[in-house]
């Protein structure tokens, strides 16, 4: 079995200028999409938010009504009472009996009375609590629909980029494949520290891209040689010559056509 001739310093630099221009392209869909997944998860916690205290509000109601009843229920039971007592008063035989029935009948006057202040009080906090109803239903209303709007936003972006996006998040991958695991990782790591995710940059107008540092002749002629890997010593990124950048810019450009 013949062995697998290894890639040449050309043929890697030209993958991983290929991976970078896959890459940048994934960043570029990503960020027309911006902040609206993250704007889309918010609002839906908001609204998630805002409906759970709806349902506390409304349970809280709904306990209230009952103890409003239950009190009602102690009021009639104390009229009741009330009412027994004064019969079994015209009847008492002495002024003990007479004393006794007339503390049961102020106890039950007194039971109703608190029961009033009850029911006044239980009734004021369902007034309050349906002004918090009315308002959470209004915010409510106004984020759903703002929700709506975002999530259409969003999934009209989807729509357009994300067979794209797919696509060229495989290509990637094949990509990282066909490169040496130790330039792929190195590639990576770069492209987490430096901006817009940019690691293997052409050198344009004798600096490399997105620098203003001038990279000396002599490295010029290096890195047009293709025969070993060149970082920017300030930046860290991969240089590459600009007649190999266009090479492949051409290459990737027709690539992305076809997905």
């Amino acid at each position: 079995m013949a062995k697998k001739t290894e890639a040449t310093v050309e043929e890697k630099l030209r993958a991983l200028y290929d991976l970078q221009l896959i890459d940048s392209r994934v960043d570029e869909i990503r960020n027309v999409r911006g902040e609206l997944p993250l704007e889309v998860e918010d609002l839906e916690d908001e609204v998630l938010g805002l409906k759970t205290r709806m349902d506390k509000l409304k349970t809280d109601v709904e306990t209230i009504n009952y103890e409003i009843g239950a009190k009602k229920n102690l009021i009639e039971e104390a009229k009741a009472l009330i009412k027994k007592y004064s019969e079994q008063q015209k009847n008492v035989r002495n002024s003990r009996e007479f004393n006794s029935i007339s503390k049961e009948l102020e106890f039950q006057e007194l039971e109703i009375q608190l029961a009033e202040k009850n029911i006044k009080e239980f009734k004021a906090q369902i007034e309050q609590k349906k002004e918090v109803i009315a308002e959470t239903k209004e915010k409510l209303a106004e984020r759903e629909t703002h929700l709506k709007h975002k999530k259409n936003e969003l999934d009209a972006i989807l729509a357009e980029t994300e067979k794209e996006e797919k696509a060229l998040l495989s290509q990637s991958e094949k990509f990282q494949k066909e490169i040496d695991e130790r330039l792929v990782k190195a590639y990576a790591r770069i492209r987490r520290n430096v901006k817009n995710g940019l690691a293997v940059v052409p050198i344009e107008r004798g600096a490399s891209g997105g620098s203003f540092f001038t990279i000396p002749p002599q490295v010029q002629v290096e890195i047009a040689s293709r025969k070993k890997i060149i970082t920017d010593e300030h930046s860290g990124r991969i240089l590459v010559d600009p007649v190999l950048a266009e090479e492949e810019q051409e290459k990737m450009h027709q690539m992305f056509e076809n997905l």
